[in-house]
């Protein structure tokens, strides 16, 4: 591991100035610290972010702001969450371990990079996302775990997050701060597709924060988050789907879907108008590209789709 400068940022002005200077954030560590040790990053500075005033839970009449150094464990056991959203606090007690939950920040989640095992290899094999024009080892290699959607030549993972699931069956926006003020993006584009730029995991640029996530309130509590893992306990999706629904007798007026663990980030689907009886059929990935040794993910996805949208309505 390279040696490394650390600097504690007491504001968030002083923390942009430090990113503008080209250090790297850390807070919970669950992930960069991974990074490091890996040889996927080696920065010469790190700015700690943990004294910064963006762990409150904030609720407003439309919406709910959750900071984004909120651990995922307080967020987890908050009570009116639990009521309101049961989608994002199940996206949030099935990831990773009770210990590292309680370490894991909102915001670190979502800047989650690929567990595709080339991105991880101890060696150095080809990899777009670690060293840009290399190759990837994974597209005519094992592609158990590779995605399904929007994939390109230059690079077949997938994203782990489960939160980012959640936030995109909700709506929800990812507020950024930067040098040129704030932004915000949505939680269905912030991840981006790998195109002729794998490189890029999502659209935060290097010079700016996540400081707050926004999930709008209302028509969310039925609702509900499949995770499909090889086992029980801790491990990522082999697929996962997370559904908000409203119904009408036996017609879905409106489903919001999300699935994990088939595209670099969350796929987003929205049905309107669905026979109960056809639920089936809406889900139907026509648009899934599988490769060979991961076909079993577009039966998989679909079914897991379903399942979401009936355990809501449960």
């Amino acid at each position: 591991m390279r040696t490394f400068e650390l600097t504690r940022a007491t504001s968030v002005e002083a923390a942009l100035d430090a990113l503008t200077a080209g250090a790297q954030a850390i807070a919970g560590g669950t992930e960069l610290l991974n990074w490091l040790k890996e040889g996927i990053e080696a920065p010469a500075r790190l700015v700690d972010i943990n004294r910064l005033p963006l762990d409150r839970i904030e609720f407003a009449d439309d919406h709910v702001r959750l900071g984004a150094l909120c651990r995922m464990s307080d967020v987890a056991a908050h009570p009116e969450l639990a009521r309101e959203f049961p989608v994002l606090v199940q996206s949030l007690l099935r990831a990773a371990s009770p210990q590292l939950r309680n370490m894991a920040t909102l915001g670190g989640n979502l800047m989650q990079r690929t567990r595709c095992p080339y991105f991880r290899a101890d060696t150095g094999l080809p990899c777009n996302k670690r060293v840009p024009g290399s190759g990837c080892s994974a597209r005519h290699g094992d592609t158990t775990s590779a995605a399904i959607l929007g994939w390109s030549d230059d690079c077949v993972a997938t994203h782990p997050s489960d939160l980012a699931v959640a936030l995109a069956a909700l709506d929800a926006v990812v507020v950024v701060r930067g040098p040129d003020g704030e932004r915000r993006i949505p939680a269905t584009s912030f991840h981006r597709l790998p195109g002729d730029e794998p490189a890029r995991h999502n659209e935060l640029r290097a010079d700016e924060l996540i400081t707050a996530i926004e999930v709008p309130r209302g028509g969310t509590r039925f609702s509900h988050y499949l995770k499909v893992r090889e086992r029980v306990s801790y491990e990522f999706a082999v697929v996962s789907a997370a559904a908000v629904v409203e119904w009408d007798g036996q017609t879905i007026t409106r489903a919001r879907v999300a699935l994990g663990g088939v595209a670099h980030g969350p796929y987003r689907m929205e049905l309107v108008g669905v026979p109960l009886d056809r639920l089936a059929e809406a889900v139907r990935l026509t648009r899934a590209r599988p490769l060979p040794g991961n076909e079993y993910k577009v039966t998989l996805a679909e079914r897991a789709a379903v399942r979401a949208i009936k355990e809501a309505m449960s």
